[in-house]
Formats: C-alpha cells, structure tokens, sequence
C-alpha cells in the first residue's frame, strides 16, 4: 500500500476530472503537446547549418530599427550618470 497504490491513482484521476472536467483537461493536453512539438521543431531547426545562397549578389544590410524621436537608433549602448544619495526612514506617529 502507500501511494504508488493504483487505487490510489484511481481516486486522485476521478478528483481531478471533476474539478476540472474533461474539456479543460483536453485542451490544457492540446496546449502541452503543441508546445512540445513547437520545442522540438526549434531544436531542429538550430541544428541544421545554414544553407549558403547560391545568389551571388552583394549582401543587403538590414535597416537598424530607430526610434521615432531619437535621432540614434534604438540599439545603440545608453548610460544614464546618477549619484546614490541616503533616503532617511520616516519617523513612525505611533510609537
């Protein structure tokens, strides 16, 4: 006995359909096995090499994303100079 008992098992499968019922049940297992086989489909694209151009053209350089009011574009390393000053603790009314 313990809870490797099947009749354990049992009650617990009967428990959790009837909290959740069956059609939440179906489709949280459609969700997983979507995602699974999504998983799987990216290992396996990251895997094969690249597969070279037989174009011979010059390549074409992608345009940087910019932001609309910045005259930099948006990838571009920022710094912000700041220095830390002590915050004092409020004091408590009630005590």
């Amino acid at each position: 006995m313990g809870i490797f008992d099947w009749k354990h098992w049992v009650v617990i499968l009967v428990v959790v359909v009837l909290v959740f019922g069956t059609k939440k049940l179906k489709n949280l297992g459609t969700d997983v096995g979507e995602s699974i086989k999504g998983f799987r489909k990216a290992m396996n694209d990251d895997e094969k090499p690249a597969e070279p151009t037989t174009n011979q053209a010059q390549p074409v350089q992608p345009a940087q994303p910019v932001h609309p009011q910045a005259t930099q574009p948006v990838n571009a390393p920022n710094t912000i100079d700041v220095q830390a000053q002590k915050v004092e603790e409020p004091t408590r009314k009630d005590s």
